[in-house]
């Protein structure tokens, strides 16, 4: 089957007539639909859609607009079970994932529903008599987004729901790998009473669309999530250009474990942060540091626990681990392994391909533990984004701390401990934007803020409160109703002067 973009309140076939497949990744005979390959013609065409769109959007009351969010969330939490099918079906994380990653979706709907009453301003006090000053929002125009495969509903609708409830007009370039979960969601915000022309749905490859809607000056504000090194392009052309720019980049993250953490409870969390969506997540436990005292006991109960996690596809009951997104992400893993073992490390679980069976036609690589891995080694710098966890033994929770900081990512760390004053420390001194205590790296709430430091994000959020600021801008109005010219910025205060 063919499926088409969104561009000009249509559903249309791309300019070139060019397309791709999309592939289940558990079982690469099962072709999910083919997908337009789109050029800058496509986005040329959204572009001028979307300015149209702008229009008639930033004019509709903000209240309204998140009705429009609210009905968008009502639609999604019906067809929740059916989405979840199809996102498992062409991402591959378990049933169980996807289901959240669909009510990851409807929290955001419903959250940017309220937003809709809430986009603040301020009223304060002016220095001059009978005088107004106040703040409000605006609308800026047409926003690009970019983002990725591992959350094929999330986090698009992280950056297009606050988008639209700001007024704003989108264009969706979701990854290629996940095409059939965005084409539903601009269905549904389409049945949900959004105008045709506020939403663009183009698909293609990153280097050729992703690249136009950067490029385009009509495009005036990216969200941009995806690697550093692609990340680090995209913030040259928008600086270039002047453009509001949000990155959502790499992690490296760290779950650390006290001698005085609750083992059990700490096992759960590293086995659910390092191999849940087969460790593709940019929140992903990549690193374990475990102090020496627990060390050996606790790398033991992970190596049984890990091994024991089964393989398949997503769609089957008793799925622990799905597969790898594409055979690219599988050789960048097993590359790493490799480098593991010639820089000293130990692969003390998995460390294979996964095959035999119904494996051997997906991307499937085991869960994969290494220990006698360094701080310095590249296993624990660079971001792997599969299912390998580097285990690095520490003496003191000062130097777990040191080691967590001493990466160039900075998303998201987890420290396990009975200690409230250690516990404490952690969260004012680990250098990331997100730090959990007794729980672990991943398990983001759509209601706070989402982001990194370093050279994980640019310094803007997802999520909350604080994206709203993002997609809007700040207008900042003055009303002097006293009658007579008042003059402000020079010396009012010609008493306090002389004196």
């Amino acid at each position: 089957m063919n499926f088409r973009n969104h561009i000009a309140g249509t559903w249309v076939a791309p300019r070139a007539g060019k397309y791709f497949d999309n592939v289940n990744p558990a079982d690469t005979t099962d072709i999910i639909g083919r997908f337009p390959a789109s050029d800058g013609d496509d986005v040329e065409a959204a572009v001028a859609s979307a300015q149209r769109g702008f229009e008639l959007w930033k004019r509709t009351p903000a209240p309204a607009r998140g009705d429009v969010l609210r009905r968008v969330g009502d639609l999604m939490l019906a067809r929740k079970e059916e989405i979840a099918n199809l996102m498992t079906r062409e991402m591959g994380k378990p049933l169980a994932e996807t289901r959240g990653d669909v009510q990851e979706g409807i929290d955001t709907a419903y959250y940017a529903a309220t937003e809709g009453r809430r986009l603040f301003g301020h009223t304060v006090p002016s220095e001059l008599r009978d005088k107004w000053a106040m703040s409000f929002r605006r609308p800026i125009g047409v926003v690009g987004l970019i983002t990725p495969f591992n959350f094929p509903m999330a986090i698009p609708t992280w950056k297009l729901f606050p988008a639209l409830v700001c007024g704003n007009a989108a264009i969706l370039k979701p990854a290629e790998d996940v095409p059939h979960t965005a084409t539903v969601l601009v269905e549904i915000l389409l049945e949900a009473g959004l105008p045709a022309e506020v939403i663009q749905l183009v698909h293609g490859h990153g280097e050729v669309v992703g690249k136009a809607i950067v490029d385009h000056p009509g495009v005036p504000v990216i969200s941009f999530t995806g690697s550093t090194e692609t990340g680090s392009i995209v913030g040259a052309t928008c600086g270039r250009m002047h453009k509001r720019l949000s990155l959502e980049m790499g992690g490296k993250n760290a779950q650390v474990v006290l001698d005085d953490a609750d083992l059990d409870l700490a096992l759960e969390g590293v086995l659910w942060g390092a191999f849940g969506t087969t460790g593709q997540r940019c929140t992903a436990t990549s690193r374990l540091i475990v102090q020496r005292g627990v060390h050996d006991r606790f790398v033991a109960m992970l190596e049984a626990k890990a091994g024991a996690l089964r393989l398949g596809d997503g769609r089957q009951p008793g799925t622990d681990v799905g597969p790898l997104i594409h055979a690219a992400s599988r050789d960048k893993v097993e590359r790493y392994v490799g480098i593991a073992r010639e820089q000293g490390g130990e692969v003390v679980t998995g460390g294979r391909r996964a095959t035999g069976g119904a494996l051997d036609r997906g991307f499937f690589f085991q869960p994969t533990i290494v220990t006698g891995v360094q701080a310095g080694h590249r296993v624990a710098v660079e971001e792997i984004f599969g299912p390998v966890l580097s285990v690095i033994r520490v003496d003191t929770a000062d130097e777990a701390f040191r080691i967590n900081n001493g990466v160039p990512y900075g998303l998201s760390s987890s420290v396990y401990t009975r200690d409230v004053n250690l516990a404490f420390r952690a969260l004012n001194e680990l250098d990331n934007g997100i730090t959990y205590i007794n729980a672990p790296t991943i398990g983001a709430e759509a209601h706070l803020p989402f982001g990194g430091v370093k050279q994980t994000g640019n310094g803007h959020r997802e999520g909350g409160w604080e994206v709203y600021e993002f997609y809007s801008e700040t207008k900042v109005g003055y009303v002097d109703f006293s009658g007579r010219l008042q003059r402000a910025q020079i010396d009012n205060y010609p008493a306090q002067a002389a004196s």
